[in-house]
């Protein structure tokens, strides 16, 4: 679907949607447990593939008060404010399938450390852009922990097949490829026999997720524990040498029940688009903004340091923006790689250069997403620099106008161009918009809502 968005002026407010990555752990948490109520979860294309694997386990994922779940057909889950996830108890069944993973990095990626505790193979697949995403390294660890895990292609790349059961053990893994690597060991070492020692190989990027896992895990009641070089505990991920997880865990929530917070990688958008289209003297409101372990928060300071007024209450979990004359800024985002598509769109709009670096491992996601930034704001007339590790957007020399750009099937690409183009002259055509379904499904209509000229179809006004 092509998706219209004109220069608009925005107002009023929008809330986010809930958190993909808490929404992704806590189904699967919940799958480990004997069973648990999610609440306020984020029901999207990724986090639809993890609830088809936790029945695949043996367990079932319904909309809570009417029984609609994963084996009855997965619409019954959307817009859902509550989810009744019936677990294995810590051991998964062999799936009487394939799982397919669809598009959901995250998915495959903590369900291939799962798969491994059940007695039995399983077979993981996705879409053409998961079955070219690295699981090398995870293989590589499950295979030292003596599981069965190997790429059907041997390239490291899914199908995977995957055959347990895995006791546990003491495994290195390189920490600059993906922290989900190292998620997926931590949730799957609890329930082992004899508990998971993780040693990283190399500096642990994007810290800030697994200090997400680890206070997820804490709300479900297990001990996940980062440690520096002399095995001494740390208070969070960042500069962790390791992890220890003691085996023979059982998750359980309190009260059985766990609440999923909002999601600031999506947040980023509504932020950004405040900042460029905001109404002059009228902030532009956002709800659903308490404060929790993730590290895209950092989009706040980030967007206050380019230029744009903004104020964030955080008891209230609400943050007020309001139009800028941005700045650019020089950003690491080692430790918030989905904030790269946002910052590279508000940089266009700044003045300035906005220089994003530390940034290859944002290149092995969805898509390269340092090169289509690059390459889809270029069409809108922006000047960048492209590095391996370093991403420079000249916007001095910029100068945005209506042009027609590729979502390349990634989600935050399309959000992050549709915010650029609220500020580009005339209308910009975005292809591949339905991709938003993955993290913020009603990201067009929030944006219709605040004002957005908004056009869905594939040519104007037609679907």
């Amino acid at each position: 679907m092509d998706v219209h968005v004109t220069r608009s002026t925005l107002r009023g407010t929008a809330r986010a949607p809930p958190s993909k990555s808490y929404t992704h752990r806590a189904l699967l948490a919940a799958g480990y447990s004997d069973g648990a109520t999610v609440e306020s979860p984020l029901v999207s294309a990724d986090t639809r593939a993890t609830a088809r694997a936790v029945a695949a386990f043996g367990g079932s994922v319904a909309r809570a008060g009417d029984g609609s779940s994963t084996a009855e057909g997965e619409p019954g889950l959307t817009g859902a404010d509550a989810l009744s996830v019936e677990g294995f108890g810590g051991r998964p069944a062999v799936p009487d399938d394939v799982i397919d993973c669809a598009n959901s990095g995250t998915t495959m990626r903590l369900v291939t450390a799962a798969a491994a505790l059940a007695d039995g193979t399983t077979v993981l697949t996705g879409d053409e852009s998961l079955r070219s995403r690295p699981q090398g390294p995870l293989l590589d660890a499950l295979a030292d922990l003596d599981v069965r895990a190997e790429s059907t292609r041997s390239n490291g790349r899914a199908p995977l097949v995957v055959t347990g059961p895995l006791a546990g053990g003491e495994v290195a893994i390189p920490g600059d490829v993906s922290s989900q690597y190292v998620t997926a060991l931590l949730m799957a070492g609890a329930v082992t026999e004899e508990g998971i020692e993780v040693e990283l190989t190399t500096d642990l990027k994007s810290a800030p997720y697994v200090d997400i896992t680890l206070e997820l895990l804490a709300d479900f009641g297990v001990e996940a524990t980062p440690v520096d070089e002399d095995g001494d505990p740390l208070d969070g991920a960042a500069g962790a040498a390791g992890f220890s997880v003691p085996g023979g865990q059982t998750y359980a929530p309190s009260d059985e029940t766990y609440a999923v917070p909002g999601d600031f990688s999506s947040i980023s958008y509504l932020l950004g688009a405040g900042a460029v289209a905001a109404a002059p003297g009228e902030p532009l409101r956002i709800e659903g903004a308490r404060p929790s372990a993730q590290g895209d928060a950092a989009i706040v300071e980030i967007v206050e340091r380019m230029g744009a007024p903004v104020d964030w209450d955080r008891e209230a979990g609400a943050i007020a923006v309001e139009r800028g004359d941005l700045s650019g800024v020089t950003v690491d985002v080692g430790g918030t790689p989905d904030l790269l598509p946002t910052i590279a769109a508000l940089g266009a709009v700044a003045d300035g250069e906005t220089r994003i670096e530390n940034c290859e491992h944002v290149r092995y996601k969805e898509t390269d997403r340092v090169s289509a930034m690059a390459e889809e704001l270029e069409k809108l007339g922006a000047e960048t620099t492209e590095g391996q590790d370093v991403l420079t957007i000249h916007g001095g020399e910029s100068d945005l106008v209506g042009a027609t750009v590729d979502g390349r099937a990634d989600h935050r690409i399309v959000m992050a161009l549709s915010v650029a183009a609220l500020a580009a002259e005339g209308t910009t055509t975005v292809r591949g918009a339905e991709h938003v379904d993955v993290s913020f499904p009603g990201f067009f209509d929030a944006m219709a809502d605040l004002g957005a000229t908004v056009e869905r179809g594939d040519a104007r006004g037609r679907e």
